[in-house]
């Protein structure tokens, strides 16, 4: 079994910081990739950043220069440090994680179970 925890989320006003942080756990053989998405009400999920296992990242154009997402020195863990915060950040944020289990030889996707972040103005 893996499990993603994501914690860091709240309220914070227009402006401010957040850190957002996720651990994966569970019987995991190898992780090509964490990262981050987010779904705000009455819209699709998107791509906030990717981190790869190499230290690759990829964002999307509405974060680039404000959000910077980074290996954390835990084990399988990814940070999403966002600053300059606006009130359209206002979303569930997802970790996510593309990770081989021991018992498989295909990589899969793992999904936690969202971390709500709201941005008063």
């Amino acid at each position: 079994q893996v499990q993603l925890v994501e914690s860091g989320g709240g309220l914070v006003q227009a402006g401010g910081s957040l850190r957002l942080s996720c651990a994966a756990s569970g019987s995991i053989f190898s992780i090509n990739a964490m990262g981050w998405y987010r779904q705000a009400p009455g819209k699709q999920r998107e791509l906030v950043a990717v981190i790869t296992s190499g230290g690759s990242t990829n964002y999307a154009d509405f974060v680039k220069g404000r959000f910077t997402i980074s290996r954390a020195n835990a084990k399988n863990t990814v940070d999403l440090q966002m600053n300059s915060l606006k009130p359209e950040d206002t979303a569930v944020y997802y970790c996510n994680a593309a990770l081989r289990i021991i018992t498989n030889l295909r990589v899969g996707d793992y999904w936690g179970q969202g971390t709500q972040v709201t941005v008063s103005s």
